[in-house]
């Protein structure tokens, strides 16, 4: 199975606006500009960019940056495939009162399809719209409090820097945004221009937390209580050795009536979830760490390390290791 998007990415679109900071802006702009080049490149555009990327404000004017930065636009709300809140530091009610406009395109694009992402302060831009009502979300965590006084209905979840449900994306900061655009580049444009990208960007960044995995929020997002709480439990217990005759027993189901539901619930089949959980997994330690592939293999749950070679092949259409080269050797 490919990473890669079924439907081709055209236009990403950069929000601008008042008082927003620069550097997430342009940040922004730098990740995803770069992968238009580079998957031109790939599919033999030479350098001709793949998809646009755009900055957009909500009059289609310049905007003045928190630093007094005066930054031109390429024009107005738009319809776009991809959209990016960058973090800002101003009062929200006064901002939002200011462009109107902002809340109901938000909720157009989401409704067309589009994937929408809020960094930082960013965030309250998809709450205010009611886009993340009842879903998983975080921001940087001086807001924590402020956040979840003015939008009690989403579920804060202040242990994450990144989360994701339903195409609705959050960043707690710059860092975890960064890996969240990796992350995107990935999903529509695949693995080789997405790890070329954070080679390219990301060499020297240091964590201080675990990316973790995404991918996952919008297959929770369904009523089915009792499969919930398995896929929570997988991915506690992913690496472990079970069956799923088991789990389902325990939960009070035959094996049949767990497949159906499970399936049914999340759109995917209990041993593709599953396999999907330990290959993202893997990816991580394959970029983050010296571990070989062997170790990783173990791991994330499997004693044949030829087989995850072959399973991870499947899901990235790369081996392991070339997954690992084209994050670190030189560009």
């Amino acid at each position: 199975m490919s990473n890669q998007a079924s439907t081709p990415l055209r236009r990403v679109s950069i929000l601008a606006f008042d008082r927003v900071f620069a550097s997430t802006l342009m940040q922004a702009k730098d990740f995803f500009h770069l992968a238009s080049l580079r998957y031109g490149k790939q599919l033999g555009l030479g350098l001709t960019p793949a998809f646009e990327t755009r900055l957009v404000s909500p009059d289609g004017n310049a905007v003045n940056t928190f630093s007094d930065v005066k930054i031109p636009v390429d024009g107005g709300l738009e319809n776009t495939d991809i959209i990016i809140i960058p973090a800002f530091w101003d009062d929200f009610d006064s901002l939002s009162k200011r462009y109107p406009q902002v809340l109901p395109w938000l909720r157009q694009q989401h409704a067309r399809g589009a994937v929408l992402c809020g960094e930082a302060t960013g965030v309250f831009w998809l709450a205010e719209a009611g886009l993340l009502d009842g879903k998983e979300a975080t921001t940087y965590w001086r807001f924590f409090n402020a956040f979840a006084e003015r939008f009690p209905q989403v579920q804060l979840n202040q242990d994450k820097h990144l989360t994701d449900a339903d195409n609705l994306y959050c960043a707690g900061g710059t860092t975890s945004a960064s890996d969240l655009y990796v992350y995107l580049i990935e999903r529509f444009c695949g693995a080789n221009v997405s790890q070329a990208v954070a080679r390219d960007i990301l060499y020297e960044v240091q964590r201080s937390y675990s990316p973790g995995r995404i991918g996952f929020g919008g297959q929770k997002l369904h009523q089915d209580v009792i499969i919930l709480q398995i896929q929570h439990w997988l991915e506690e217990h992913y690496a472990d050795k079970f069956r799923f005759e088991d789990v389902a027993r325990e939960h009070g189901m035959s094996i049949r009536n767990f497949m159906r539901r499970f399936q049914t619930a999340t759109g995917d089949k209990p041993l593709h979830y599953l396999q999907r959980l330990r290959i993202e997994t893997a990816k991580g330690l394959l970029s983050g760490s010296r571990k070989s592939i062997k170790t990783i293999s173990y791991e994330v749950g499997y004693d044949d390390a030829s087989f995850f070679a072959r399973l991870f092949r499947q899901h990235t259409e790369l081996s392991p290791n070339q997954y690992r080269q084209q994050f670190l050797q030189a560009a």
